[in-house]
């Protein structure tokens, strides 16, 4: 490229930048009543800013070339904000670093724009390696909330072992996302945390908590599944005790370990929860989304869960860094429509649009996992029995 095709080929940058961040998305049609997608991913690496990627002056970069790379942009928190959406999304790097971003929409489903600036995350004592998955929640002490996984590296890993890390649930704090105040991470009998959410409520007069206990960076090893436990105060919030609200199981969706994704909803009839699940497979672990009822009064009790997934990754969704994964850290009420934010195989940011209404006849009219193949064939054989039946009358 000559000095003459500069400006030819940012013209060329901007305009399609433009027309992706302008693009209208479309609903897809509704296969099983659940949910329905959307087309297009919300956010791609593509979505960033070209000023975050280029120097855009000619005298230092007459080539027009990328200097700081985006990788994938994915696992964003989500929540309602001055009567659009804004999800705070993981952005890495081509560097392998994550950080925070905010892109806002007016609707939600399409025209999403990154502020200009990413989030400045202050950091602890022990500074860490890489933060990311950043669950918000507008906590009834007025503050918003941000949840995150701060991953360090395994101080204790053998000489030579570059891959060992230690996660924990880092905490901050803010009014307009944008200055945060950082707290001390979470601290729980648990070796590890990641995945960790904040309920919105008082709970007999503590702050209350979702989370993952793991025994190390990747296995679950004896963590149980989600886990709850109350702390007095966020500042330097402690969890004594952590009780197992949903284990995993043996030849399920979450037999290798599960995670909340966003924080519940709060309906009528319960704390509406979506969760992630992991298996085993011979391709490698394999995550899918899943819904479960707690009840009002006792948010640690489950009262309603239905057996298998309520989302998996299909087509384009099943490719990209970490392929087979869907992952959910970020949804949004509005009215009574629910707008779900998904990862895809740890590249890109899909949506589905769903109502509370929808959500809460599937988590409490869905057979629940008759856990063995024999009882399951019997749940298919009543239903069918049912329907043939219908069809004599």
């Amino acid at each position: 490229m000559t000095k003459e095709d500069y400006p030819l080929r940012r013209e060329r940058l901007f305009a399609a930048h433009d027309s992706l961040t302008q693009r209208a998305n479309q609903a897809l049609p509704d296969l099983n009543g659940w949910f329905h997608r959307h087309k297009y991913p919300v956010l791609t690496a593509a979505h960033t800013p070209l000023f975050w990627r280029y120097d855009l002056d000619p005298s230092t970069n007459p080539f027009l070339m990328e200097r700081l790379g985006i990788n994938a942009v994915f696992n964003v928190g989500a929540m309602e904000w001055h009567g659009g959406v804004v999800l705070m999304a993981r952005v890495e790097g081509a560097d392998r670093k994550s950080f925070l971003a905010v892109a806002e929409s007016p609707n939600g489903i399409d025209g999403f724009r990154f502020w200009d600036y990413p989030v400045v995350m202050p950091c602890g004592e022990d500074p860490e390696t890489n933060v990311y998955d950043m669950r918000l929640t507008a906590h009834e002490d007025g503050w918003i909330y941000g949840l995150f996984c701060a991953e360090r590296k395994d101080a204790a890993a053998a000489p030579g072992d570059l891959s060992s890390a230690v996660a924990q649930c880092g905490i901050a704090r803010t009014h307009d996302l944008k200055v945060w105040e950082r707290l001390d991470d979470l601290r729980t009998p648990s070796a590890q945390q990641r995945n960790c959410v904040l309920h919105a409520e008082f709970v007999d007069g503590q702050y209350a908590f979702y989370t993952r206990p793991q025994d190390s960076f990747i296995e679950a090893g004896r963590g149980g599944g989600i886990g709850w436990g109350l702390a007095p105060d966020m500042e330097h919030a402690v969890i004594a005790e952590e009780v197992i609200l949903d284990r995993r199981e043996y030849h399920t969706i979450n037999e290798v370990k599960n995670g909340i994704g966003p924080a519940p909803l709060k309906t009528p009839k319960g704390w509406l929860h979506l969760a992630h699940g992991v298996r085993n497979t011979a391709a490698g672990l394999r995550y899918v989304l899943y819904c479960f009822l707690c009840d009002l009064d006792t948010p640690y009790q489950v009262i309603a869960k239905p057996g298998g997934y309520f989302l998996a990754p299909e087509g384009e969704e099943r490719v990209g860094d970490v392929s087979n994964v869907a992952f959910s850290n970020g949804w949004v009420r509005r009215g009574d429509d629910v707008l779900i934010y998904y990862g895809a195989s740890d590249t890109r940011t899909y949506v589905a649009a769903t109502t509370v209404d929808r959500l809460l006849d599937y988590v409490l009219n869905t057979p629940p996992d008759a856990m063995y193949s024999a009882a399951c064939v019997q749940q298919r054989i009543a239903l069918i029995r049912k329907n043939l039946d219908m069809a004599k009358a």
